[in-house]
């Protein structure tokens, strides 16, 4: 009886092993079965294929894509969002510690995923266009598609609500706003270990050009 869940194990790896051979042969004798002149269509699919990437990748760069950058107005954030279908924008405040934790992140995540555009906009420079969607923790992201806001990422707490949060958690996150080509498991976030000492989002009361703005600032202070 010992033996029986190993001998269980046993047989459904046994029966795995022969249905990925079994699909790996039919791949094969499918190539087989190919004459020179369906080779050479493959070929040409592919070559077609790699060429149209390639150019889309140079038209997303010449866009701006591939780099993190700082937007200078609110005019020119308008400008920035027409041009591109997909667009992840930092509003962020010099003062915040956190909106520096984003900006590593988004640097990476910029040159990684160019087929979205990344930009950050000062909220102190951009006081009509922050109330117009209504931001009112710093820092945030904005989540836009097809020059519509589809999504916020707010503060932390999307982020496993701690500082020392992973690149993959932050990708994942917009990735679930189909706002990048994600290949990971949305069902399912990236592991966020936490450690001790770990500092947990302490919200307060901040002020931009007479406005009230929350401030999802770190904080050891309980």
């Amino acid at each position: 009886m010992a033996n029986q869940p190993m001998d269980i194990i046993t047989k459904v790896l046994e029966q795995s092993a022969k249905l990925v051979e079994e699909q790996v042969d039919a791949q094969l004798s499918k190539l087989n079965e190919m004459d020179e002149d369906d080779l050479e269509r493959l070929k040409e699919r592919r070559l077609e294929a790699l060429k149209k990437a390639q150019k889309q990748k140079q038209e997303w760069l010449s866009k701006g894509h591939g780099e993190y950058r700082e937007v200078p107005s609110e005019k020119d954030f308008f400008g920035e969002v027409k041009d591109s279908k997909n667009v992840v924008c930092h509003f962020y405040r010099n003062s915040t510690f956190r909106c520096k934790i984003l900006d590593k992140h988004l640097a990476i995540l910029a040159k990684k995923h160019v087929e979205t555009k990344f930009l950050k906009l000062n909220v102190e420079k951009a006081p009509f266009l922050t109330e117009r969607l209504r931001i009112k923790v710093i820092p945030t992201l904005a989540l836009l598609i097809d020059g519509k806001t589809k999504d916020y990422v707010v503060g932390f707490s999307d982020l496993g609500n701690t500082d020392e949060f992973p690149t993959e958690m932050l990708e994942w996150r917009l990735g679930c706003a189909d706002v990048i080509n994600y290949s990971g498991n949305l069902m399912e976030p990236p592991t966020v270990t936490q450690r001790s000492g770990t500092k947990f989002t302490k919200v307060e009361k901040k002020s931009i050009r007479g406005r009230g703005y929350d401030s999802d600032s770190d904080s050891g202070d309980d």
